[in-house]
């Protein structure tokens, strides 16, 4: 983008597009299809999805700000979100994963908005120095607006995580902040490649946080995945048929989509105490800890026990002569596992599947 006369790069509108589609399981019982893990106040009294735009509003605005979910959670979004203006509560018709969910939604913004600079990210995340997350997002929003880059976030990782795909990085690129070229994106390591990743000091951990315009994703878009992009015209062009074409979409991520083909990439770093929380063990990890080590959300009596997670927002628990536990307490269920096992929640939601227990789903 060239500068204008006086030096000055032209102002570039800023807007936020945030997916809060997900339906995660490794937070049941407290998590259900209809309350999903952006939806819960797992710390304070701000639910994930509005910590996420309240974490935004100093750079963009709740009008330049859009939220993306499925029919099941639109109404509790929105419920969430007052502050939000009408029609920027985009409704997918069906799951079809990031790559279509983004694509969709740049159709649907206004043109000036499609225009400028459009930060992605998700609704779920944890951040825990809000001031140096906005930091680094307000660098990466200016460096895609001053030179048409796609720009990713990537988290400074703090130790060798097995759970998350990084982003190997290459040169320095013009422009400061740190910005580096992405040589690549690596597919979630064995413990050992972890290890030698970390050590390099040339990988990040790929939160999902992308800033770029708005026609330049669209464009990379025809580029790399050209069935996907047609669709996506094509559900644009006819809102009549819109549910029926997006059932038809393609199901892909916009990292196989685009960003493991596209040339050109960027990453900042993001130092900021970042977290998916993505099991109770994490909960636990970012919870305040009483003498003992307990961690908890709700009223806790504890005698001779430690190291404990609970989760019950409403009544008390109370624990006696047990050490490494989670335990979970909502309205119609109890979980109770060992913490080093909270990986494994998901196989007592399948177990409920199997059984046909829809009314804990």
């Amino acid at each position: 983008m060239p500068p204008d006369r006086g030096g000055r790069h032209p102002t570039v509108t800023s807007s936020a597009l945030v997916l809060a589609g997900g339906s995660g399981t490794r937070f049941w019982p407290a998590s259900r299809r209809a309350r999903p893990k952006q939806l819960l106040a797992l710390e304070g009294e701000r639910s994930l999805l509005q910590a996420t735009l309240e974490r935004l509003r100093p750079l963009v605005p709740p009008e330049r700000t859009w939220v993306a979910t499925t029919p099941e959670l639109a109404k509790a979004v929105a419920g969430q979100l007052p502050e939000l203006p009408g029609g920027h509560v985009l409704v997918e018709p069906a799951q079809r994963n990031t790559g279509p969910a983004i694509g969709a939604a740049l159709h649907a913004l206004p043109e000036e908005a499609r225009a400028g600079v459009v930060a992605v990210l998700p609704a779920d995340h944890r951040v825990a120095d809000e001031e140096r997350f906005r930091a680094a997002l307000g660098a990466a929003l200016e460096a895609a607006a001053r030179h048409d880059r796609v720009v990713a976030l990537g988290v400074t990782p703090r130790w060798a995580e097995t759970g998350f795909g990084y982003l190997e990085l290459g040169a320095e690129l013009p422009g400061g902040a740190g910005l580096r070229a992405i040589e690549r994106f690596r597919e979630k390591p064995d413990r050992a490649t972890a290890e030698a990743f970390v050590a390099s000091g040339r990988h990040l951990w790929n939160a999902g946080i992308f800033v770029f315009r708005g026609t330049t994703l669209l464009a990379e878009l025809a580029r790399h995945a050209p069935e996907l992009a047609a669709g996506l015209e094509r559900v644009a062009r006819e809102p009549a048929r819109r549910d029926e074409l997006y059932r038809a979409l393609p199901s892909i991520s916009i990292d196989y989509a685009v960003m493991e083909k596209a040339s050109g990439l960027a990453a900042l770093p993001l130092d900021c105490g970042w977290d998916d929380l993505g099991s109770w063990q994490a909960l636990f990890e970012v919870l305040a800890g009483d003498g003992a080590g307990n961690r908890s959300r709700g009223r806790l009596v504890t005698v001779d026990a430690r190291d404990n997670l609970v989760y019950a927002p409403a009544g008390t628990v109370a624990l006696l002569g047990v050490s490494g536990l989670v335990v979970v307490a909502t309205g119609d269920a109890v979980l109770v596992l060992p913490r080093e096992r909270a990986q494994e929640v998901r196989r007592v939601v399948e177990r409920l599947e199997a059984e046909g227990r829809s009314d804990l789903l």
